[in-house]
């Protein structure tokens, strides 16, 4: 697998994994940016990240287009992204989504992620 591919198969379970896929896949810490009131923004422990996963059926029907990766080092990379998704209520939900990874013993880890409602 690639990285651009390892990278966006972490980053689907984000959106329609549970807690488990949180906690193996979140870096000891983690900087948030969620724009809309009552989200998380700042940097957050990775059992408390896991701990915002109220449901592994909280989205459905995701659909991810324009995939972009930057490799800043051999360690380093950064992904972005148009979300598509459906919410568990139904209602639809669209965002640009940037997400920053470091390359740690375990595999990669998310360290940043940044939602921009469209």
């Amino acid at each position: 697998m690639t990285v651009k591919d390892d990278l966006f198969q972490a980053e689907e379970g984000f959106w329609l994994a549970g807690k488990d896929h949180f906690r193996q896949h979140v870096d000891e810490c983690c900087l948030l940016a969620f724009p809309q009131a009552g989200e998380m923004h700042g940097i957050f422990s990775n059992p408390q990240v896991a701990e915002t996963v109220t449901s592994p059926t909280r989205w459905r029907d995701l659909t991810m287009s324009n995939r972009l990766l930057l490799e800043v080092t051999d360690d380093v990379a950064v992904i972005s992204y148009r979300a598509d998704v459906t919410r568990a209520d139904g209602e639809p939900y669209s965002a640009l989504i940037s997400s920053g990874y470091v390359r740690r013993e375990a595999g990669w880890k998310l360290a940043f992620h940044q939602h921009s409602p469209v």
